[in-house]
C-alpha cells in the first residue's frame, strides 16, 4: 500500500470516528430526553443506513473534478447534448478510443441512489453525490458518428456542452502482448479480452498468492501448510487458466515468488524474502511446469536480482512488442507497483526492447467500487484527483460472448471462488433493496461485478521515443 492510500485512510478512519463519538453523545441525550426503549432502534437503523448509503470507501469529496490531461496529439470537439441526443460540431476524427468530458451532477435522488448515464444501450454509473467533472466511455459507440447516440442522466443531471476527446491505437492485440500479472488472476481481470485475442499473448505471473489462506486451515491445516497449498492453487490458476483465452501452457511462466514482499526485495536487492506465511524460502517449490529456464532457478532464492533477472530473460525469449504491467501511479497495490518497477529494470538491461507499454489498474487509491455500477456496462475513467501524466488511452470493446468467458475464466480462479460471509451478504441485500443496485450471477466475489465489462482499459506509454 503507497504512502498517499495510508494517508487516505487514516484521514477517513478519523473522520469516522469522530461521527461516531457525534453520534454516541446524540444517543446518550435521545435516551435521557425520550427513553432509553429508543436507543437500541435508532442503532439498528444507524447501522442500516451506514451499510445502504455510507459503506463505500470513497477517498475523496463527491464534488472533486477528476484531473485529466490528454497528449497533445489527441483530437478533441466541442459536443452539445441537444434532447438528450449527442451533437457533434465537426466530423469525428479517426480512433477507436473515445471519451466525453462534461459535468454531472447528481439529483437529490442521486444521493441515494447510484447516479448513471444511459448511452443508449450502455450504463456508466458515478458516486452518489457526483457534482464535477466527469468522463464517460463512448468507445465502441457507432452510432455517434451519425449524431444519434442518446445519452442521457438517470439520478443526474448533464452539462448541455462538453468536449470528445478521440484517441487514435493501432490493434494492440494483433502485436505479439506479454501481460505482467503480479499475482494470478490480474491478467484476467485486466486484459483477458485483450489476451484471448491476440496470435501471440505471454503470461508471466510473478508472485504464488500464497497468503491469506484461512479458508484452506478448514481442512485441517495449519496456517503454513494452508498458505503453501493456497500458493500451489494458484500458481496453478496462472498457469491453466489461460488456456481458456488461447494462450498454451508454453507461453504462460510463474515466477513463484512471495506476495507482498517485492517492495521489500526492491530495496535490498540482494535479500531473500521469503513468504510471510508459508515458511517457504525457495521459488522453485513451484517452477517445474514452466516452460523454459530461468536465472532463478540456479538458487531459487527469492531475491529483486534474480526477479529483474527472469523477466529479462523472458523478454529476450519472448520478443514482445507490447507489455501489460499495472500503471504505477493509478494503482497502489505494492506489489502492482513493485511490479512494474521490476519490468522497467528489466527493459533497461535487456537486449529487447518492447515499443509499447499497456498500463492497467485493477485497484485504486480512492475508490475501492471502481469501475461502479453493475456488470456488462461500459467502463468510465478513474477518479484521478491529482493529475496522472498524459499518457494517451485505448479502450477496446468485448461483445457479450467474451464478457462470458471472461466472467468463466474468473470463476476458475480460486482466489475468487467461495460464499460471502454474513455481513457481506446481508449488506448486500440493504444496498439491493434501499440503494437499488445488483450483483452478477457469475460470482459473489466483487471482481465478477468490477471486471466484466463492455470495455477493458489501458494508458499507452510509447517506449520507442
Amino acid at each position: 500500500m503507497t504512502a498517499r492510500k495510508q494517508q487516505l485512510l487514516k484521514a477517513h478512519r478519523r473522520s469516522k470516528r469522530l461521527f461516531l463519538i457525534a453520534f454516541v453523545i446524540a444517543l446518550v441525550a435521545a435516551g435521557f430526553l425520550l427513553g432509553w426503549w429508543l436507543v437500541p432502534v435508532l442503532l439498528a437503523l444507524a447501522w442500516v443506513a451506514h451499510e445502504a448509503w455510507f459503506a463505500d470507501h470513497l477517498f475523496y469529496r463527491a464534488s472533486d473534478d477528476y484531473q485529466y490531461h490528454f497528449p497533445e496529439d489527441a483530437a478533441q470537439q466541442a459536443v452539445n447534448l441537444d434532447a438528450g441526443v449527442l451533437r457533434l460540431s465537426e466530423s469525428l476524427a479517426p480512433g477507436e478510443t473515445l471519451v466525453l468530458e462534461l459535468e454531472v451532477k447528481a439529483t437529490w435522488l442521486g444521493r441515494w441512489l447510484d447516479p448513471y448515464v444511459e448511452l443508449d444501450d450502455d450504463r456508466q454509473d458515478f458516486e452518489r453525490g457526483v457534482n464535477g467533472r466527469r468522463y464517460l466511455n463512448l468507445s465502441g459507440q457507432a452510432a455517434l458518428g451519425d449524431n444519434t447516440l442518446t445519452v442521457r442522466g438517470r439520478h443526474c443531471t448533464l452539462s448541455s456542452s462538453g468536449t470528445l476527446w478521440v484517441m487514435s491505437n493501432p490493434d494492440y492485440a494483433q502485436q505479439r502482448v506479454m501481460v505482467i500479472a503480479p499475482h494470478a488472476d490480474d491478467a484476467e481481470l485486466a486484459a483477458f479480452g485483450l489476451y484471448s485475442r491476440c496470435a501471440e499473448a505471454s503470461i508471466v505471473t510473478l508472485t504464488q498468492g500464497e497468503i491469506e489462506a484461512e479458508v484452506f486451515q478448514r481442512l485441517g491445516l495449519d496456517k503454513a501448510q494452508a498458505a503453501r497449498l493456497k500458493g500451489r492453487l494458484r500458481s496453478w490458476d496462472s498457469l491453466s487458466i489461460p488456456l481458456w483465452g488461447g494462450v498454451q501452457a508454453s507461453r504462460c511462466v510463474q515466477l513463484g515468488y512471495y506476495c507482498l514482499q517485492l517492495p521489500a526485495m526492491a530495496e535490498e536487492p540482494d535479500t531473500s524474502f521469503g513468504s510471510r506465511e508459508s515458511g517457504e524460502n525457495d521459488v522453485r517449490s513451484v517452477r517445474r511446469h514452466n516452460p523454459l529456464k530461468l536465472p532463478g532457478d540456479v538458487d531459487g532464492a527469492p531475491t529483486w536480482i534474480n526477479l529483474v533477472g527472469d523477466i529479462q530473460r523472458l523478454l529476450e525469449h519472448f520478443q514482445p512488442e507490447v507489455v501489460v504491467t499495472p500503471h504505477p501511479e493509478l494503482d497502489p497495490h505494492s506489489d502492482h507497483v513493485a511490479s512494474t518497477r521490476a519490468l522497467l529494470e528489466a527493459i533497461a538491461a535487456s537486449t529487447w526492447k518492447p515499443s509499447t507499454l499497456l498500463m492497467y489498474a485493477n485497484h485504486l487509491h480512492d475508490n475501492d467500487r471502481w469501475p461502479m455500477g453493475p456488470a456488462g456496462g461500459g467502463i468510465t475513467l478513474p477518479p484521478a484527483i491529482e493529475p496522472l501524466p498524459s499518457d494517451r488511452l485505448w479502450s477496446p470493446w468485448l461483445s457479450a460472448d467474451v464478457q462470458l468467458d471472461k466472467a468463466m475464466a474468473l470463476a476458475m480462479e480460486h482466489d475468487l471462488q467461495g460464499s460471502l460471509g454474513f455481513k457481506r451478504q446481508l449488506r448486500r441485500v440493504i444496498q439491493q433493496v434501499l440503494a437499488g443496485r445488483r450483483w452478477p450471477v457469475t460470482g459473489s466475489n466483487e471482481f465478477f461485478r468490477k471486471a466484466v465489462r463492455r470495455h477493458e482499459l489501458f494508458w499507452v506509454r510509447d517506449l520507442s521515443d
